[in-house]
């Protein structure tokens, strides 16, 4: 006789752990209502088994769709029993959906009833994967005294809701949503360590999110402590995995001193950080959100002297990340700037055709002259589309 395979076995297992389960005392209603044997039911006909149908997947949607539309009369028949079991619900994989729809379309009381069931479990929902979604559409739906005295909950927690897959939700969505004047402890957890604190959250998977936020969202005097930390560390961050990004937001979004402030750090070295997986990135940002000066100090640099035989150019074109950053010079460059580009360029094309990057930009530059009829508006016949690409590398020597 055949013997199942162990190794599939375990794996059977393993899945069937991870799905919900179907309860043995499943109630007839549900089981009928399941099997599309209650056609006409409604929010009225769950007496006794409100919870039931909450902690159920179709009968969590079939709550969640007519609430929105109930009357006062059959939502109070939904909500009397949902609130004493509002603490179990708010961590279910189904129930947790359902008091998100009172929080958004329950009446004043039956909000501040649920906000009641939360107070003295804050921290326990915030690091629990459904819990975090209940604190979240709270903070969305409640008004000012009620936020406060949840957040009061989070004080002395702040970094370790941060660095937690789903407290760091919370954390994001209370910097959304609370004014922030009342954000000041999160401000202070994340600086009294001085800068060091700031580093290892931006580089946190989960704290570089925060960080954005608090970027996007908290006043001047809240964001300058944490704006010096980052500039303190910013060669650092634009290598990293997660801190890239915290600058790449910085660039878009901050202020043209912001963005003066980074370009000056990367000057000198642009290079370097262009053949980087995670700083190139960062150099295309500058190009697309920096000023016309800005752009051009970084165009400058990769360009070379007129007379460099091997300017950083060369090396950019023929790496694998650098390469997308010379594209985009090209795409964002004045006409002076890439009429210099271009010249920098012309000598090594035949050279450049045979690396798999350099192909690309010879690519760009056809499609440029095709589309333009020459580099930026000039006539000379340095910029011709020939000239660059058609002629051998003995006569443009001679050219140039």
């Amino acid at each position: 006789m055949h013997q199942p395979n162990k190794s599939y076995l375990k794996l059977s297992l393993l899945i069937s752990s991870y799905l919900p389960k179907v309860p043995a005392n499943r109630s007839s209603l549900l089981e009928d209502f399941r099997n599309n044997r209650a056609p006409e039911l409604e929010l009225s006909d769950l007496v006794n088994h409100v919870v039931e149908f909450a902690q159920d997947q179709h009968g969590s949607r079939f709550i969640q769709q007519n609430l929105e539309r109930a009357s006062e009369k059959d939502k109070k028949i939904i909500f009397d029993e949902i609130l004493p079991n509002a603490q179990s619900l708010m961590t279910d994989v189904f129930g947790n959906y359902v008091i998100q729809k009172f929080f958004e379309h329950g009446s004043t009381e039956e909000k501040a009833a649920l906000t009641e069931a939360i107070r003295g479990n804050v921290m326990t929902l915030a690091l629990q994967m459904y819990g975090c979604r209940v604190i979240q559409k709270a903070l969305e739906s409640i008004d000012e005294d009620s936020q406060l005295e949840l957040l009061n909950e989070m004080k002395g927690h702040v970094l370790k809701c941060v660095k937690d897959q789903n407290g760091n939700h919370v954390v994001q969505k209370v910097i959304e949503k609370v004014k922030p004047e009342r954000l000041q402890f999160i401000i202070d957890a994340f600086t009294e360590g001085g800068s060091d604190t700031i580093f290892l959250l931006s580089t946190h998977p989960y704290g570089c999110r925060v960080i954005q936020r608090v970027l996007e969202h908290c006043s001047p005097e809240q964001k300058q402590p944490v704006l010096e930390a980052l500039f303190v560390n910013l060669k650092k961050l634009v290598v990293d995995q997660y801190g890239n990004y915290v600058i790449q937001h910085i660039i878009e979004h901050g202020t043209d001193e912001d963005r003066g402030r980074i370009i000056k750090e990367l000057k000198g070295e642009v290079l370097t950080f262009a053949q980087h997986k995670f700083a190139s990135n960062v150099i295309e940002k500058c190009l697309t959100s920096a000023s016309n000066d800005h752009k051009n100090v970084l165009i400058s640099e990769v360009c070379g002297e007129p007379n460099n035989p091997n300017p950083p150019l060369l090396m950019m074109m023929k790496d694998q990340f650098a390469n997308y950053v010379v594209q985009k010079m090209l795409d964002v460059a004045d006409a002076h700037h890439r009429r210099k580009m271009c010249l920098a360029i012309k000598p090594h094309i035949p050279a450049l055709r045979k690396y798999s990057y350099g192909k690309h930009i010879c690519n760009k530059l056809e499609k440029y002259f095709q589309k333009n009829g020459g580099g930026g508006g000039t006539s000379s016949p340095l910029m011709q589309p020939t000239s660059l690409i058609d002629i051998p590398y003995q006569q443009t020597q001679r050219l140039a």
